[in-house]
């Protein structure tokens, strides 16, 4: 048996459970700190909308998570939605996203 493609498989599957894990949790408080108030002051402060739409479980439950996480990460061309990935990583946007379509916890301090 060659030990190169199982060590490449492993490597994958390193990186995979990597990218997939969830932020430290002092990232986690900087994020829901970013998304109360950088997202909030569009999307209103309990995320219930405002000039962007609703952020609520139920709003977002027809919405393919790809998606969210795309217009996260890059914004709306076109509308007042910007792009965040400067902000914020491809896992971290997933995680947002995932939060958003539980209920977004509030932010501690």
């Amino acid at each position: 048996m060659n030990a190169k493609p199982i060590a490449l498989l492993s490597c994958l599957l390193l990186a995979m459970a990597a990218w997939a894990a969830d932020p430290p949790p002092d990232r986690q408080r900087e994020l829901v700190r970013m998304v109360r108030q950088d997202c909030g002051s569009c999307h209103g402060l309990t995320l219930k909308g405002g000039l962007g739409p609703p952020l609520l479980p139920e709003t977002l439950r027809d919405k393919p998570a790809e998606s969210l996480r795309y217009t996260v990460l890059l914004g709306r061309p076109g509308t007042p939605m910007p792009p965040w990935n400067a902000f914020m990583n491809e896992a971290e946007a997933d995680w947002i996203v995932r939060q958003l379509m539980l209920g977004f916890p509030e932010e501690t301090r």
